[in-house]
């Protein structure tokens, strides 16, 4: 990854809002419905171009392809990419116990009149009604990946002629968010599942690494299981869940240099209440067992903003890079560019400014068809980002104030 010598970094956490054209080929596809296949990889592939072309303008340093080729959800997509798994409707015992079913928790029970709008309003509720069955050997399939790199890497090729310090990466799912619920019909215990899934996504991760680009993993279901686990189950028994699952993921960075890779988690990126979110203390151990060189990490919104205070003492290893998010992706307010330079200055003097880059809390939208905000106050938060890293600049490395 790009490090901080002279300035402040910027990024985002990858999932950006998609073209009207992109979108119309996705809904055609969710549907079932005729698609011109062709016609949709053309589309692909402009539509990722002129979006890497507008982050370099804007101003990130280090961008993604918005997970523009993802379908379903930023986990899901790896459905059509395994081989070894089933899916279909959850029963209604499914749908009620936090082991198996997608969705639910602790918030959608203290709120449910709001949940009961929400999830209908943004589809969400169609796209976690499932069950997988892991049915045979998980084995994956490269092709898609592929394209995505190729895609990727031909829109920085453009547009490092004009901006040619430019990086790229692309974001994918962890073992604890590819396959949440899933029910085991085929592996004896959920040991030699993980194995064997970590063994299959290591070769995404590999794949993305070897293309010269950075990776990103993301990991939503780690923290939001907390609130759908606990209580009735106890914190000891979902830091057993989770720690199986890390060591599933450290499985899959086997060989994958720290460097190329970061690790993002986020509370599960709705914008609904989180009132029972975990605190960020009680994991943080958790996360930064994770063998990678960047940790990312919702650190605006107002269930967390307050979190920094985590990283006084807990201490980073040397050599590891915090990317806080210091703007919502779950808001319409545009952070004012002085507040973002604020928080990344606190967090800076505390882990040191070579070990900050400014970031996201999460996703601007999470499928093709749930978005956080309007797309051009996507751009206006993302070009606050920017501006506020250059007030970050200045007083960080004790610059005097542009004319």
């Amino acid at each position: 990854m790009p490090h901080n010598t002279d300035r402040i970094l910027i990024t985002h956490v990858g999932s950006l809002i998609r073209p009207p054209k992109l979108i119309e080929f996705w809904r055609l596809i969710e549907d079932g419905k005729p698609f011109d296949e062709a016609a949709f990889e053309a589309c692909l592939t402009e539509s990722v171009a002129e979006v890497v072309r507008q982050q370099a303008e804007v101003g990130i340093d280090i961008v993604s392809d918005g997970e523009f080729s993802k379908g379903l959800n930023w986990a899901f997509y790896i459905f059509k990419r395994l081989s070894g798994i089933a899916v279909r409707p959850a029963t209604a015992d499914e749908m009620a116990d936090p082991m198996s079913s997608m969705g639910g928790g602790r918030d959608h029970q203290a709120f449910p009149e709001f949940y009961a709008e929400y999830d209908a309003a943004s589809g969400l509720a169609k796209r976690l009604g499932n069950r997988v069955i892991v049915n045979g050997p998980l084995h994956y399939a490269k092709p898609q990946v592929e394209r995505d790199i190729r895609n990727l890497k031909t829109g920085l090729a453009t547009a490092k002629e004009r901006h040619p310090t430019l990086a790229g990466f692309l974001p994918v799912v962890a073992p604890a968010s590819a396959l949440p619920g899933a029910k085991l019909e085929y592996y004896k215990d959920e040991e030699s599942y993980f194995a064997a899934l970590a063994d299959a996504l290591h070769q995404e991760y590999q794949a993305i690494v070897d293309a010269g680009l950075y990776v990103q993993i993301d990991d939503a279901f780690l923290p939001y299981m907390y609130e759908r686990m606990v209580p009735p189950m106890s914190k000891a028994e979902y830091r057993r869940w989770a720690e199986l699952r890390i060591d599933a993921l450290n499985r899959a960075l086997a060989g994958i240099p720290e460097e190329r890779s970061r690790y993002h988690i986020c509370w599960g990126s709705w914008n609904g209440p989180h009132a029972f979110d975990v605190p960020l203390k009680e994991i943080v151990d958790l996360v930064l067992k994770v063998r990678v060189g960047h940790y990312s990490f919702e650190a605006a919104n107002p269930r967390h903003a307050h979190e920094w205070r985590v990283w006084e003492t807990v201490k980073l290893a040397p050599g590891k890079v915090l990317i806080p998010g210091v703007i919502s992706h779950a808001t319409n307010i545009v952070e004012h560019p002085e507040l973002v330079a604020e928080r990344i200055v606190r967090l800076a003097k505390i882990v040191g400014r070579e070990n900050v880059i400014g970031g996201t809390d999460c996703g601007f939208a999470q499928s093709p068809f749930a978005r956080r905000v309007h797309p051009s106050i996507m751009w206006a938060k993302l070009k606050s980002l920017v501006e506020g890293a250059r007030i970050a600049t200045q007083a960080l490395w004790e610059r005097p104030a542009a004319a």
